[in-house]
């Protein structure tokens, strides 16, 4: 079921390959021995249920998904779908991680070098649309913890996919310092029902009714909170705050970040009359540092006369911070997702069943 072939081989769109054991437990053991799980039991992958969720796709077995551009490595609907099975997938989820397995090929996502990267990023999804309910994907409750089947196992799924398919295992290709548990699966469903905003797909130029999902190579969450003040300054300062330290503390270069909104922190904004764009707006103004900033935590060696006062934002434009309404109803939170390495790796929209660039 894995594809075998060293990194020198070209791509392939062949099928799987079948392997056969006595029962459940057998195939569990075979499937560990041989390096293809993440350690988390696994759901057998069968040809009936692979067949059944590459059907619902409404998809061909050897139809091609998306290229690795580095390696040239193919990702079948077949081979995709095998590791769906495994992490849990319902035959109706397939559908979204086949568009997540689309929008991680596109060479502006630099899947290869936020996979294999000393870093240790996981890939986050977000995904929007009619999907959401169709798989009870919430989008409220625990949001970024695993808070429904759909959100685990879709989650679950890419980081199977990256294992089997394209060899990013913890010390082969997968150079990862420390990772974090987002490589364990990273998904959530906007909460569209409950913001008050566009929702981040029609931002991206998603059509009405069309479902979506866009991937993200991202740090691990950073949460911050609150709850003293009802003014819109105050409670973006304490993120922009949160986004200055990513600067400080991990790398100092702008890109993407996503901001995580429940309920209470964005019902106070929205109540000010405050968009979404009037947030990445003032994010971009207040979330930014001086070379000379590194001093104070440590990093003075990289601090000159000639360069300390040069000024770095985090996000190049207003447009990068990717705005997310998700969430539990109580409490003045929000999470911060700060970028794997700038601007090295973008920020990539799919559709679920469509084209969105066609």
């Amino acid at each position: 079921m894995n594809d075998e072939r060293s990194a020198a081989e070209p791509a392939a769109a062949a099928l799987a390959s079948v392997h056969a054991a006595g029962d459940d437990d057998g195939v569990r053991n075979l499937f560990e021995a041989r390096g293809w799980t993440d350690g988390l039991p696994i759901t057998p992958p069968t040809p009936e249920r692979v067949a059944a969720a590459v059907e619902a796709a409404v998809m061909e077995p050897g139809q091609v998904l998306g290229v690795e551009t580095v390696r040239g490595r193919a990702i079948t609907a077949e081979k995709a779908a095998i590791n769906a099975v495994m992490a849990g997938c319902r035959p109706r989820d397939f559908a979204v991680v086949a568009a997540v397995v689309e929008a991680m090929c596109d060479p502006a996502f630099l899947l290869h070098g936020a996979t294999s990267s000393t870093g240790g990023c996981a890939v986050l999804i977000v995904v929007n649309g009619p999907i959401r309910r169709e798989l009870g994907m919430t989008g409220t409750f625990n949001a970024l913890g695993g808070a429904d089947r759909a959100s685990l196992a879709i989650g679950r799924t890419v980081r199977l996919i990256l294992r089997n398919l394209l060899g990013v295992r913890p010390g082969e290709l997968d150079r990862s310092t420390l990772g974090h548990p987002g490589k364990l699966g990273y998904c959530l469903a906007e909460d569209e029902e409950g913001s008050p905003w566009p929702s981040l797909a029609a931002e991206r130029g998603a059509p009405d009714a069309t479902s979506t999902v866009t991937v993200f190579a991202a740090g691990a969450p950073r949460q911050i909170m609150n709850e003293w003040t009802t003014d819109p300054e105050p409670i973006l300062d304490t993120i922009a705050a949160e986004m200055r330290a990513n600067l400080l503390h991990y790398s100092i270069w702008a890109g993407n970040h996503c901001l995580v909104l429940p309920p209470q922190l964005r019902d106070r904004l929205a109540g000010a009359g405050w968009s979404k764009a009037d947030i990445r707006e003032y994010l971009h103004q207040q979330a930014r540092v001086r070379r000379g900033d590194w001093e104070r935590v440590g990093k003075a060696a990289v601090v000159s006369a000639a360069n300390r006062n040069q000024e770095y934002p985090a996000l190049q434009s207003p447009d990068d911070l990717l705005i997310v309404a998700a969430g539990g109803p109580a409490g003045g939170f929000a999470a911060v997702i700060p970028p794997w390495f700038g601007n090295k790796s973008r920020a990539v929209t799919a559709g679920v069943g469509f084209c969105l660039e066609c």
